[in-house]
């Protein structure tokens, strides 16, 4: 089974489009939303609770997990590579920072859908907004991803406290439009040239429209989930080994640690879909 992993809620809107493009494959989805949001905590306790939510997926049957979450894969997924993963375990565990990353750096040339085999041009961009948590931003991951990619593109990065609790709590849209103007006011702050923007926390674009409706005129918006499904695709099929482990029944679960009734309540409005989650206690050894 594909594992999908996230602090929250937020990493369905990768998961939905893992499904869109892979939808004979078996998922489980786990979203640590009684310790959200992870972008406010330390390093040490990203690592420590990222690895108890793969742990519980691994032993749920996945082999292959994906930290659908951009904090726990600028703070934790390197750790859990190198020193927490046994060699021969045949297991792995992929972030979503670089194939995103390597998405974005395309732009302006032509990708071909490995679904549908339709070639599109993407745009062309020349300076990039970036929002994201506090713990991402900080990390510089970002800039270190694209610098390593070879891009033209200026970054620029904004972190958007409070983002997450309100999408987790249920929040209405509209009554946040003020915290999101005031945190686009301070990315453009950087530099007013800024013409696509990438909502690179998995929860963000249950904002989307409303980032639309604040910025100026014409300027791009990049979710995260069909940049990192295509990728995922990709990995799949020159990853033959880790592809003939995986289920193919198109069987779904959904755990939180969190009350199984709200998480439930408030996916459904990130996804447009009933979803039933199933509560658990993860363990607290991180090791």
């Amino acid at each position: 089974m594909i594992g999908v992993f996230d602090s929250g809620v937020g990493g369905l809107t990768i998961l939905k489009s893992i499904h869109k493009k892979l939808p004979e494959y078996s998922t489980i989805y786990l979203g640590d939303n009684a310790r959200a949001p992870y972008g406010d905590l330390s390093q040490e306790q990203i690592t420590a609770y990222t690895w108890e939510g793969v742990r519980f997926l691994f032993e749920s049957g996945c082999s292959l997990v994906v930290l659908a979450c951009n904090t726990a894969s600028a703070q934790a997924l390197q750790t859990i590579q190198q020193e927490y993963l046994r060699p021969d375990s045949g297991k792995k565990v992929l972030g979503i920072i670089r194939p995103t990353v390597e998405a974005m750096s395309e732009l302006g040339q032509e990708r071909g859908n490995l679904v549908t085999n339709e070639v599109t041009k993407l745009p062309q961009i020349k300076a990039l907004g970036i929002f994201a948590t506090q713990a991402t931003v900080d990390s510089e991951i970002y800039l270190d991803e694209f610098k390593d990619q070879k891009s033209e593109l200026e970054i620029y990065q904004q972190a958007c406290p409070g983002w997450v609790m309100m999408i987790e709590n249920g929040e209405d849209k509209n009554k946040a439009l003020e915290i999101i103007k005031a945190d686009i006011d301070k990315l453009f702050s950087q530099n007013s040239t800024i013409d696509a923007v990438l909502l690179a926390c998995t929860h963000y674009p249950f904002f989307h429209d409303q980032v639309v409706q604040s910025l100026p005129a014409g300027i791009k918006v990049f979710d995260q989930g069909d940049l990192v499904a295509d990728k995922l695709v990709d990995y799949i099929k020159r990853h033959t080994e880790i592809n003939d482990q995986l289920d193919r029944t198109s069987k779904r679960q959904f755990f939180t640690t969190g009350k199984a009734e709200h998480v439930s309540k408030v996916a459904e409005t990130i996804v447009g879909e009933k979803i039933d989650f199933e509560h658990i206690d993860l363990n607290t050894e991180s090791r």
